[in-house]
Formats: C-alpha cells, structure tokens, sequence
C-alpha cells in the first residue's frame, strides 16, 4: 500500500513539474509610472509564463521605452530601468522651467503597445510613442519589435524571411501601388528599400514607415499590408 502511495505521490509531482514548466506564454497591460512623475504615460503589454522567455521579451520592450524617451543622466549615461528614464523626463522639464519661468510650454510623454500578433513561432509588439517637448509640434512615432515566440529572441527583419530578395521585390510592388496617386509627396519614389518596421497581423505583413522616413511631416505615417496569401514562399515564420 505504500508503494502504491509513493508512485501516486511521483506520479503527481512529475505531471505538476511538467504543468509548471509548460506554462503558456500570454500577455496582460500594465501602466509603468513612478512616485513622482506627472508627465508620462506608459501602458504596454508584459509578457508572463514562461520565465525566460517572458523575461527575453519584457527586457527589449523596455529598452525601446527607454530609448523613445530619449533622456540621458547629466553625466551622459544612459538610463539603466524605465523608472530611471521616467524620473529623468520629470526632472529634464522641471529643469527646463527653472531656466524659462515664464514658459507656457507643457511636456508630455505618452506610449501605448500592443500585441498585433502571437503565433507558436513568433510574437510581434507594437509601441507607439509620442513626445512633446516644447517643439512647433509632438512628435509620434510607431516601432516594431518581433521575437521568436519559443526563445524570446528578439528577430531582425532578415531573420522574418527565407527569401529576403523575393519579399523585397513583392513589397516594391504593394508600396508604388499605395503611393501610386501621391507620387510627388515622396522623397524619392523610385528608390524604394524596405522601412524599419516590419510586423505581422493576423491579415498578413504590415510595413510602416514613419513621419519624415520618406516624405514630410505633413503626409505623416504610410502603411503597406501584404496579406498572407501572398507570403508563403518567402516567410521563416507563419
């Protein structure tokens, strides 16, 4: 009977330790903010499950926070932590004050992300960041970052395709049908390379090319979405 009893007991542990280290990665919103900051707003999602492949993830996006922000310490390090970075932009403007009393400009930080996609394979996260630090206008900008979903591994573009030429060549064509009838607002149409951010969404691939990437200000943010029907002879990840 006490065998019986002990194999139950090593039966239940090892399916409980199998659960444990099974545990799905999924993602839940949180605002980051800290005891005194007045100015920046932060709300993202943070990556829970499994230890290190959450920890891979939380760890990239919040270096692009810190990064966005874009505050360094007097002696010209680099924040270290978002809460760092979050103090810093407080004190950057409580600074600013101090030198321009009579100012009315007000300072303002806001970065809002989310999952656009989740597979077994890969996760992409977009982070949209606006600033305002006292110019004619914010400025907004929209970042792409992309992980392997069983590693954490934070992937380059390149790494997103087997066929890199072949997806280049495909998205030529999407991007001169978008601009087809805005030609004159570009930079320079005919000489197209593939944006920064590349992302997937459950429609397929989305290439985003940011306020003065290839044109002005004014035509603000181009968007190219190639559906998926289009992507399986050159994409790593599905």
């Amino acid at each position: 009977m006490r065998f019986k009893i002990f194999v139950y007991a090593v039966l239940v542990s090892l399916i409980s330790q199998t659960c444990k280290e099974e545990k799905p990665l999924e993602f839940k919103e949180i605002n980051k903010t800290t005891a005194t900051n007045k100015l920046v707003e932060i709300n993202i999602p943070e990556a829970t499950g499994d230890d290190a492949v959450s920890k891979a993830i939380n760890t990239a996006v919040d270096q692009l926070i810190i990064n966005s922000l874009g505050i360094e310490e007097l002696e010209g390090s680099a924040p270290k932590t978002v809460s760092e970075s979050i103090d810093l932009f407080n004190d950057e403007f409580n600074r600013f004050k101090a030198d321009f009393p009579d100012s009315v400009v007000a300072w303002e930080a806001q970065i809002d992300g989310d999952v656009m996609y989740q597979s077994p394979d890969v996760i992409s996260i977009s982070l949209t960041t606006y600033l305002n630090t006292g110019g004619a206008h914010g400025n907004l900008a929209i970042s792409f970052l992309n992980f392997n979903a069983q590693t954490g591994k934070q992937l380059k573009n390149e790494d997103l395709f087997e066929d890199y030429l072949s997806f280049t060549n495909l998205a030529k064509t999407y991007f001169y049908e978008e601009i087809a009838d805005k030609r004159e607002l570009y930079f320079e149409p005919d000489n197209f390379k593939l944006p920064e951010n590349i992302g997937f969404t459950e429609e397929g691939v989305v290439l985003l090319f940011n306020a003065y990437e290839i044109a002005p200000y004014s035509t603000g943010i181009t968007e190219i979405h190639i559906p998926w029907s289009e992507l399986q002879s050159s994409l790593n990840y599905l």
